[in-house]
């Protein structure tokens, strides 16, 4: 089965074709994004300004031709944390769908982290045991953990990289005393998940996802993408220190050229890597490992799941 999936995101408007059948690991065939910073188009009532509507609209569009395209049989199309959590949330949704003819189904917090985390119990498999993940996106974080195919704990704070820069850092870079107090608002959003979690055990892997996770395992050391999905990628605590003391000193064009940062992010690493340490702080963990699939293949694999009479829920 040919099925796209259209992720309409923060940062970028994602849409990917895969091959894949139950019992197979989804084959990527085609790959397509358009850099949108939705995010940066909320005003001051937190509504998607007309332009924004305008840009996501043309993207959609995009994502729909290469559909046509690419002869995918079904499209999978969502909306995250930047639509989800938008006052104007539903007027975005219709203008979408009448102008393109797709309907983006609008993901919770909670199915978001879900979903994530059925990647990641797919990707090491029932031995792993207790899975703990970890997923920064642009507009939230996604703090997980369980023994099963879906977690037992799920968490979606308003932490993401793209969501804290847009509302904390005013200069590039940001001033010391804004990243001082960035630190203290992460910690205290962090507090209640994190005592949960820590209570609900330790994990027998600690894992995280995203985009943000892997471009800060690369600035630490870890192998480049060109190496594959299966090398192991590990980002430590301490790697992690260093880094944030680095690039914070830095603009965003300069971190744009360091290895592993891809230009549409350099703006918002400094935000992501601060949520990175702090949710590592509050968890206890010196370490993660960094998975390579996420919300994505989640969501593929509840989709082949159902072809098989799957309930999606794990059973």
């Amino acid at each position: 089965m040919r099925l796209g999936v259209l992720d309409v995101g923060s940062n970028t408007v994602h849409f990917v074709v895969v091959d894949a059948h139950r019992g197979g690991h989804p084959t990527p065939m085609n790959d397509s994004k358009t850099r949108l910073r939705l995010i940066e188009y909320l005003d001051q009532d937190n509504s998607i300004t007309k332009t924004g509507i305008a840009r996501l609209i043309d993207a959609v569009n995009e994502a729909a031709d290469l559909a046509k395209a690419t002869k995918c049989k079904e499209v999978m199309a969502l909306a995250t944390s930047a639509v989800r959590d938008s006052a104007n949330s539903d007027e975005v949704l219709a203008k979408v769908a009448k102008e393109t003819g797709v309907e983006l189904r609008v993901l919770s917090g909670e199915d978001e982290a879900r979903m994530t985390f059925l990647a990641a119990r797919r990707w090491y498999g029932w031995s792993a045991g207790r899975i703990l993940n970890l997923d920064i996106g642009g507009g939230s974080l996604e703090l997980t953990s369980g023994e099963d195919e879906l977690p037992e704990h799920a968490f979606s704070l308003q932490l993401g990289a793209g969501r804290l820069t847009h509302d904390w850092f005013k200069t590039d870079p940001p001033e010391r005393k804004r990243i001082n107090q960035l630190r203290d608002y992460i910690d205290a959003e962090l507090e209640g998940p994190a005592k949960e979690l820590r209570a609900a055990g330790d994990p027998d892997v600690a894992c995280a996802t995203s985009k943000t996770f892997r471009m800060l395992a690369r600035l630490t050391g870890a192998a480049p993408s060109s190496e594959g999905p299966r090398v192991e990628r590990i980002l430590t605590a301490a790697g992690l220190r260093q880094v944030i003391a680095f690039i914070s000193r830095m603009t965003a064009a300069d971190r744009a050229e360091l290895e592993g940062v891809s230009a549409d992010r350099s703006y918002q690493v400094v935000a992501g890597a601060l949520v990175a340490e702090a949710s590592m702080r509050a968890l206890g963990l010196e370490s993660v490992k960094i998975c390579p699939w996420a919300l994505r293949e989640g969501l593929i694999l509840q989709r082949l799941d159902r072809d098989v009479g799957g309930d999606g829920k794990g059973s």
